[in-house]
């Protein structure tokens, strides 16, 4: 009997040690840093639309590889909010635009950090001009959503901006109208 209990004991000894082993072995930690983003630039602008950009750097902080599996700019304005420009947003590496909208997955290292660049298009609605359309404009959010991956479950994350009508107003020469 004392050598079943102490075969038992052993196995939870050895059980324990094992958990402990993996748990201290980390997990992966993506970071969006979004204090050190890049200002709004215009990419290109016609009569009736703008498109700006913005780099973020995503480092992983954690221990473990990570995966970003998938991105998604979502432009907060909706139609109740301001209905005079439609705002349609992508996501993409730096230096690896892609024409058909898909966000190709990568691998961060531990340590490792990586730029994503977050995409508006702001295109007038209603007949205006995109001057007059954008002289009417509002503060709105931009989200940066992502689905990483690594010893934890799939799991999304949302990083948050905002692009203010003045930081707008500013980058495309346009006077706000005072409402």
């Amino acid at each position: 009997m004392v050598i079943l209990e102490g075969v038992l004991i052993a196995a939870v000894v050895f059980c324990l040690a094992i958990f402990i082993y993996l748990k201290n072995r980390g997990q992966e930690k993506v970071v969006p840093k979004l204090e050190s983003r890049t200002p709004f630039k215009i990419e290109s602008r016609d009569d009736k639309s703008v498109t700006l950009s913005t780099t973020i750097e995503f480092r992983n902080e954690g221990q473990q590889s990570a995966m970003i599996v998938d991105a998604i700019c979502k432009p907060q304005l909706p139609f109740e909010q301001y209905d005079g420009i439609a705002v349609r947003g992508k996501a993409e590496r730096e230096g690896k635009p892609r024409e058909d909208d898909y966000f190709e997955a990568l691998v961060l290292e531990h340590q490792q950090s990586v730029n994503l660049v977050a995409k508006v298009t702001l295109t007038a609605r209603k007949n205006m001009s995109l001057n007059e359309a954008i002289s009417h404009m509002v503060d709105f959010p931009i989200e940066f959503i992502y689905r990483e991956v690594g010893r934890t479950p799939m799991h999304f994350s949302i990083a948050r901006m905002f692009l203010t009508a003045d930081e707008l107003s500013k980058l495309t020469g346009v006077k706000l109208v005072k409402e």
